[in-house]
Parts: C-alpha cells; structure tokens; sequence
C-alpha cells in the first residue's frame, strides 16, 4: 500500500503503483513522463503541452480551470493529479465525490516543490528515477550556491499580466525560485488588497477578517508603484501572459533603474512557474539570466 499526503491533508492510498493517470496540471504532467514515461498517461489537460512529442495523442480532459469530470472518469484512471491553485475548487470536489483517486498540490517555494515530487515519484513507484535524483542535486545545488552568495540580491519585477498588471508576493514559488537564483522580488512583501480600488491605492483595504480564504498573493499594482519600488531589473516571462516587445518598451520607458540600464529581459515563464522535474534545469538558467544583468 503506498500513502501520500496531498495539499489538503488528504490521505491518497493506492495498492500499487499508478499506470492510469490523468494529469490535469501541465507542469505535474511534464514531471510524469519525466520520472515514469508517457505510457502512464492516461488523459491530460488541453495546456498540459510538455513534453510535446511525449503528450500528443494523449487524450484532454477540458482545460486546467474547466476539467471535463465525465471524460476524467470515463477514462478509469488509477490517479488524478490536481493543484489547488491551478484547478477549480468545484470540479477537484466532483473528482474526489466520484471515487477517484485524487491528489491535490500546491508547493509554495522549491523545498516544497521537492517535497511533492518525492510523493509523485512513490505514487509512480520510481523513487531512484533519474531525473528525480537529477533534481534533488539541482535544488542541494541551488541552496548551497545561495548560502554562499556575498553579492546582493537583484532587485527584479516580475509581472504576470499586463492588463491589469499584476504580479505575485513572497509567499510564491516563483518568488522562492528568483531568490535562490539571486534575485530579490520587489514586490515580496505587498499582497492582493480587496476591494480593486484599494489595490490600485484608492480606497482603505478590507480587514484580513473580511479576506479570509481568499488568495492575495498576486497583487494587482500600478505603474507609480513600480516606479516607487525602482527595480534594477524587469524579467517579461512568456506565461501566463506572454509579454512581448510592446509590453518592453513600455518598462523601458519608465523612469526606473531597470529602464535606464536597459536591464529588462524576457524569461522562459516555465522556469519560473512549473515545479518539478524541469527545475533540474531551470534553476540553472534563472541563475545565468540574473548574473548576466548589467551592474550599476
């Protein structure tokens, strides 16, 4: 009997190791075929894209926030791979209601990331997999790299969407992924206010008693705020939004550190945004594209 505990404090038992998942969480499913192969696959989300030579062929089940239920179930699988962020509350609760084996994530910085990946790699029964082992000497890396560092962080601003720009604070795996790579988000420390106006800094918050349950981590900011903040740099990742030139030129416009140096580069959005297997490299890379940013 293999045990695991998901996000939710869940017990996911199995009698043996799964060979009928359906993987609704495109990073989730990259780190599938990574430790065990396409063939576990049983059913995937529409955005579960990666590896793509591995997953064409494998059948959708709707979107990561509009899953087909029927279609998960019609496939019989032995594990559902879900995250509590990623996928609608409402239909991950018609999963479990219908009997399935579910597992819920949600790593918030890389030691947890490394932690569910140890749980998948059991739930798999591939717990010396290669690439596992490739990623917990990638993150031991990392850490070791970060103790070390005598340097300060850069200051970077990562924005996630443009209209309205948002971002994400310090309690992100993205986040935790820019500080072990040496960078610092400038934004860490400034969550999601509700109602909108007092997130654009029009109105008074509500009170954390009248924010219970809700997700602020990703704040939405203005421009002045960006401004105020004075990042050395501007990372453009190509998820969830994909910034493009268009949306440089306007960071290169600002009256910041970052605009005046021509420190604003685009990043490979998985890197900052998949955990799991790809994390093998892409800490490798984030690390590369931060000490490669110009200095004062």
């Amino acid at each position: 009997m293999i045990e695991v505990v998901d996000a939710l404090g869940r017990t996911v038992q199995l009698e043996h190791p799964a060979r009928r998942i359906v993987s609704l969480v495109p990073s989730e499913t990259e780190s599938v075929v990574a430790l065990a192969g396409p063939g576990v696959l049983a059913g995937r989300s529409a955005y579960c894209i990666a590896p793509r030579d591995a997953v064409t062929g494998i059948p959708t089940c709707g979107g990561t926030k509009s899953v087909d239920v029927d279609a998960v179930v019609a496939l019989r699988p032995d594990l559902v791979l879900v995250n509590q962020e990623e996928n609608a509350k409402k239909e991950v609760e018609r999963l479990i209601a219908a009997g399935l084996p579910v597992h819920v994530s949600f790593p918030h910085d890389v030691r947890g990331a490394l932690a569910w990946l140890e749980s998948l790699a059991r739930m798999l029964g591939t717990p010396d997999a290669p690439a596992l082992v490739a990623t917990r000497a990638a993150v031991a890396e990392a850490h070791a790299i970060a103790e070390q560092r005598e340097a300060p962080l850069r200051r970077v601003f990562v924005p996630i969407w443009m209209d309205p720009l948002m971002t994400f604070d310090g309690r992100t795996f993205a986040s935790d992924v820019l500080e072990l790579a040496g960078a610092a988000n400038v934004f860490a420390d400034r969550p999601r206010r509700y109602p909108l106006a007092a997130d654009l800094g029009a109105a008074a918050p509500l009170t954390p008693e009248r924010t219970e349950g809700r997700d602020t981590r990703y704040p939405r900011v203005t421009v002045d705020e960006v401004v105020a903040r004075a990042p050395e740099a501007v990372l453009l990742p190509s998820e969830p939004h994909e910034f493009g030139e268009d949306d440089a030129e306007v960071f290169r416009a600002l009256p910041i550190p970052a605009a005046a140096r021509g420190a604003v580069r685009f990043a490979d959005g998985m890197d900052l945004f998949w955990y799991g297997t790809r994390l093998a490299q892409s800490l490798t890379r984030l690390r590369a594209l931060i000490a490669a940013l110009p200095d004062e």
